[in-house]
């Protein structure tokens, strides 16, 4: 069984600001609440092809993975995707024009944990809905401002 979380937010920020805060890997920790630490495995900045490393906890788990950016549109569309650890998995951001300096920010994980994960399924999506909520929260706090 796969994992396929969508949650999406209102952020009284123009959808360009809102994009090129979100989209920066370097912002991350800042808004990801469970992200710990960022590394380029590329030269900045982000495009087609970067790879970023990230160290996060996720259910009292410390993991390490790599994401790739497979589809770059800015200010439109980020999609990252990594292969690696128990569950790999694809991370999309969508950002859109909600009416005068508004954005909507749609965030999406998908993936297929595997092995022993696969079972638990359904309760990481539930925790991923959760957490994605928060972040999303977090974000708009942060742009709000």
């Amino acid at each position: 069984m796969g994992v396929d979380v969508n949650s999406e937010i209102l952020i009284m920020r123009p959808r360009e600001e809102v994009a090129a805060f979100s989209a920066n890997p370097d912002n991350a920790p800042s808004w990801y609440e469970n992200i710990k630490e960022v590394q380029w495995k590329t030269a900045p900045p982000l495009a087609l092809g970067s790879r970023i490393a990230f160290v996060a906890m996720f259910l009292g788990r410390r993991l390490a993975y790599t994401y790739e950016i497979i589809d770059f549109q800015p200010a439109v569309r980020l999609v990252m995707s990594t292969k690696e650890g128990p569950f790999p998995m694809e991370t999309t951001y969508i950002w859109e024009d909600a009416g005068e300096a508004h954005t909507r920010m749609t965030l999406r994980n998908r993936g297929s944990p595997a092995g022993f994960s696969s079972l638990l399924s359904p309760f990481m999506a539930s925790s991923m809905r959760r957490a994605n909520r928060k972040d999303l929260i977090r974000l708009k706090d942060l742009l709000e401002k």
